[in-house]
């Protein structure tokens, strides 16, 4: 509550405060001589006016004295009061001020940096190299033989197109279908079988993820093949006859 507001006996000033207590004290003094009985009427009643007593002026203007005293002291805890709360109103909007800033700031901070991870995301994607397209293999003796080589480079299993070529001419003359009903493991039970002559246990061992579990499947066969003879001989390159 501003100052001004104050109700207007709360402004007394010092001087003010006197001057009413002078006003009081006449006022009290004034009120004693109407009380005593004029000149006239003297004679009538002379037993009266011995009976009244005149008032005291110090006790009034300590009466008076003190109420001003009194109104003051309210003035000055109103005034008091007006000034504390005007301090925490003041406070307060700071406070709510200051927190709006930090809201603002925090808010703005975010949104910079969903903006950022967005624009970096944008750019990821425009950066990405497209997709490679899925290749396409002959159903042939060379398409065979390139994927299978595709599919060795990802597993690290070594091998060449010439020794990977060389070995399949020299064991089947690039027939997927063949089967060998001669040799040592035919009479065991278990011919060899395929373009790389791979026996049956021997494929389901080095059967390479991701292919074919047909042992007559032309690049299951060559990538199963490669793989055993990688363990046993290093590469398939370094095969030159049975094995």
């Amino acid at each position: 509550m501003p100052k001004h507001a104050i109700p207007g006996y709360a402004r007394l000033n010092r001087t003010h405060k006197l001057s009413a207590a002078g006003v009081a004290a006449a006022g009290a003094a004034a009120l004693v001589f109407a009380l005593v009985p004029g000149s006239a009427d003297a004679g009538q009643n002379d037993q009266a006016a011995q009976n009244v007593k005149p008032v005291a002026f110090s006790a009034v203007d300590s009466a008076a004295k003190t109420q001003l005293e009194t109104i003051g002291k309210q003035a000055d805890a109103s005034a008091q009061q007006a000034e504390k709360d005007a301090a925490e109103a003041k406070k307060k909007a700071a406070d709510e001020a200051k927190a709006k800033e930090e809201a603002d700031a925090k808010a703005k901070a975010e949104q910079e940096r969903k903006d950022k991870e967005a624009a970096s995301r944008s750019a990821d994607r425009a950066a990405a190299p497209a997709p490679e397209p899925a290749k396409s293999y002959s159903n042939d003796l060379d398409g065979w033989i390139r994927e299978s080589l595709d599919i060795m480079q990802k597993h690290g299993i070594p091998g060449s197109y010439d020794g990977l070529y060389r070995n399949i001419m020299r064991e089947s003359t690039g027939n997927p279908q063949a089967v060998n009903g001669y040799d040592s493991n035919a009479q065991q039970g278990t011919p060899s079988k395929g373009l790389l002559q791979v026996i049956d246990p021997t494929f389901q061992a080095y059967h390479v993820e991701g292919t074919s579990w047909d042992i007559f499947d032309p690049v299951a066969n060559i990538v199963a093949a490669c793989n055993y003879a990688a363990a046993t001989y290093g590469s398939m390159d370094n095969v030159n006859s049975a094995y």
